[in-house]
């Protein structure tokens, strides 16, 4: 039994869950957490991050260390950034959230919350990687044109801002502008800030502080409906 069996199966018994009710809480079938916990299975990556969440551990601690050893003391998560909060479908694949215009403001307050991340309406592309997380927003205003208004923009869930890539277009939610969607550049004399940049020249780049950054999307593709 590999420790991921053996912590899932701790976990689950300590928080007084049986299987059907785990099942319940991941969208899977209950066979799914028998095998889960038996090692007939391994958790994909999505599913071992909700798990992650749901039992306030950290994915390494989930998979290298036995929890259930006397004496260990059950860490949490470091930091609220560590563990993104996803859904998945009854075989443990991935959804894609779908978050609108309507839904941005309450996003910025419900993007941690599991049960919240639920409830948005979801998008099934089978063209999309499977080892990936990814998210749609749908974008406001005209700033990054030719993507008009009321685009569905596609975003790969970027880890850290380290990762990010200067000149990319990223959706990003932040504290204190809210879902924006932008090319983002990296400032030598200001590490700890990046500039913000639209495609449509219409709009001056502004400076953004890294701290108020709470998700960063890599923009991988995009629906738009262009009218006459």
């Amino acid at each position: 039994m590999s420790l991921i069996s053996k912590n899932l199966k701790f976990l689950r018994s300590r928080q007084g869950l049986t299987q059907k009710q785990l099942a319940e809480k991941l969208n899977l079938n209950q066979p799914v957490i028998g095998a889960y916990e038996e090692g007939r299975a391994l958790p994909p990556l999505p599913a071992l991050q909700k798990l992650a969440g749901l039992f306030r551990v950290s994915l390494d601690d989930l998979a290298n260390t036995d929890l259930s050893k006397p004496g260990h003391r059950l860490q949490q998560a470091s930091s609220s950034k560590e563990v993104l909060a996803i859904t998945v479908d009854r075989t443990g694949k991935e959804n894609v959230e779908l978050v609108s215009q309507k839904a941005a403001a309450g996003y910025l307050n419900g993007y941690q919350d599991p049960e919240y991340i639920t409830e948005l309406p979801k998008i099934h592309l089978p063209v999309l990687p499977q080892n990936r997380t990814f998210r749609a927003f749908e974008i406001k205003g005209d700033s990054m044109l030719p993507v008009p208004s009321g685009s569905i923009v596609f975003g790969e869930y970027i880890e850290k801002t380290a990762y990010v890539k200067n000149g990319k277009a990223y959706v990003l939610v932040t504290q204190s502008e809210g879902i924006v969607f932008k090319r983002v550049f990296f400032l030598e004399n200001q590490p700890g800030s990046v500039l913000l940049v639209s495609d449509n020249k219409l709009y001056p780049p502004y400076i953004l502080a890294l701290r108020d950054v709470r998700e960063v999307w890599l923009a991988r593709g995009c629906y738009a409906s262009f009218t006459d």
